[in-house]
């Protein structure tokens, strides 16, 4: 049997594959997953609902005390205004991500990326029959997406920008003044912005504006599983126009029925319940954060300092060799390729591992990097 074409247009995760390279003594500087365990609190709300037999289908919105706990959140912490019927819950963000592309790209329409950028932007625009545009994220500019490298990439076939802050890889985070200019062109142009907020809350030395506080013609993507380290119940949420919503909702209703019952009364406690397990985390990821840059830059690799999520996204020589060297020595590395194709000079490295276990990886790295 032959695949179809717009498959075989894409490849399996770069990222993924050096998952499956980890051996029993290697230190996963590639995993894109907080290491804390997942509160209490969300996990007894996850225990109760299996024990109240809240195991079947629910609305394929999501239930409506999620969605009142999601709209409530979004007008106290972004300053959106989402009624409650134009969210629905998803299996993940990565099909919030889905949904938004199918409803929203014709075929050949392009989409403008931030690149280095998430490897599952550009996947997700080709099964959606469109056309992928890199935008260049540069070290000059911290990584940032910015309103004139954005304008130099808009053509008349452009129909939508993706932007992601804090983002993947790099750890940039966009100023406030770069996403209210970035509604305006969305507004002027009548492009839409499909806006990963996945690591809102994981942010350091600024802060987190939502580009919908600024603009309706955006769509909202975000999840629990970096906030509240919970990657394995996939659920996370989108939110938009109510037209756009609807037409979401008719993907979502024939890829997935609904996101899973038990993980939704979870990601609820999630919202409602105490929220200093963030900021715990939080402060934790800043501590790595500053060792694993004092230790890179120690080494003469040049780094840009992450702002926000857990990665950073040093620049090294031959970096195809480096990766291979460091998994000698059983440090898992992300390759920048893996990012896009202005990310082939770098590296990603996530320091969503313990505070020890950087330590020895940056020992090791040292040694081959000497």
């Amino acid at each position: 049997m032959e695949p179809s074409r717009r498959v075989k247009l894409i490849n399996l995760s770069g990222i993924r594959k050096m998952f499956e390279l980890v051996g029993e003594d290697s230190i996963n500087l590639g995993l894109g997953e907080p290491d804390f365990d997942t509160p209490y609190h969300i996990i007894e709300a996850a225990k109760k609902a299996l024990d109240e037999g809240f195991t079947h289908y629910t609305v394929n919105k999501g239930i409506i005390e999620l969605r009142d706990a999601i709209s409530t959140k979004l007008g106290k912490e972004n300053r959106i205004t989402a009624n409650p019927e134009s969210i629905i819950v998803t299996v993940g963000a990565s099909e919030a991500l889905h949904l938004a592309l199918q409803a929203l790209i014709n075929e050949g329409d392009e989409v403008l990326i931030p690149d280095p950028g998430f490897v599952s932007y550009d996947a997700s625009v080709k099964l959606a029959g469109g056309v992928s545009i890199p935008v260049r994220l540069k070290e000059e500019d911290g990584f940032r997406m910015t309103p004139e490298r954005v304008l130099e990439k808009i053509t008349p076939r452009t129909r939508a920008i993706i932007l992601n802050s804090p983002s993947n890889p790099t750890g940039s985070v966009m100023k406030k003044k770069d996403v209210k200019v970035m509604a305006e062109i969305a507004d002027d142009l009548g492009l839409a912005i499909i806006s990963d907020e996945i690591y809102e809350k994981i942010i350091y030395d600024e802060k987190h504006y939502s580009p919908a506080r600024f603009s309706e013609n955006v769509i909202t993507i975000n999840g629990f599983s970096k906030s509240y380290a919970m990657t394995g119940f996939r659920i996370g949420y989108v939110t938009s126009t109510p037209n756009l919503i609807e037409e979401m909702l008719k993907v979502h209703q024939y890829v997935t029925a609904c996101a899973s019952s038990i993980s939704q009364k979870a990601a609820l406690a999630a919202l409602e319940g105490p929220q200093d397990s963030i900021n715990i985390m939080v402060n934790e990821f800043r501590r790595r954060r500053d060792l694993i840059l004092r230790r890179l830059r120690s080494m003469g690799i040049s780094c840009v300092k992450p702002q926000g999520a857990f990665y950073i996204f040093p620049k090294i020589k031959y970096p195809e060799n480096f990766v291979a060297d460091a998994l000698k020595k059983g440090v898992v590395l992300v390759p920048g390729s893996a990012c896009g194709i202005y990310g082939q000079d770098h590296v990603r490295l996530s320091y969503a591992t313990s505070y020890e276990k950087i330590e020895e990886a940056m020992d090791r790295l040292e040694n081959i990097y000497s």
